[in-house]
């Protein structure tokens, strides 16, 4: 009985002691999703769940195009165009991607995954997005 005594007061003591832990946010990890900033980040965030981490693509329900080795994306204002406004099933992200995010993505997947493209992404080549992202997925 005394040894259940003293663990209840042992349990008093550290409950008065213990400092409350305070986020920034409520909820896991905040209600802000991080954002991307780098090519790669981006990639991970927007674009893998379709193209595959090795940017392969894949068939199954739908058909995802292979971003490696792709010929395609040798025409920056191309690229930049089907990001922008999306093809066939793929969604558009003008309004989820940021000018520096698009440029930050094109020149990712240009210099990554056996593409080796020298010319770089520039602001023009990404004009079609909007400054400032309005939505996220």
């Amino acid at each position: 009985m005394t040894s259940h005594r003293f663990f209840l007061g042992a349990l008093a003591a550290l409950a008065l002691t213990a400092a409350p832990a305070f986020a920034d946010e409520p909820g896991p990890g905040g209600s802000k999703p991080p954002v991307a900033k780098t090519g790669e980040e981006v990639y991970r965030t927007y674009c893998q769940a379709c193209h595959m981490a090795d940017a392969k693509g894949a068939v199954g329900a739908g058909a995802f195009p292979a971003l490696a080795s792709n010929p395609r994306l040798g025409t920056t204002g191309y690229a930049a165009y089907i990001v922008a406004n999306g093809k066939g099933g793929m969604p558009w992200f003008k309004d989820a991607l940021s000018k520096a995010q698009a440029q930050a993505l094109l020149t990712y997947l240009r210099t990554h995954f056996g593409n080796d493209y020298k010319e770089p992404v520039t602001a023009a080549d990404v004009e079609a997005f909007g400054q400032t992202p309005t939505s996220r997925f």
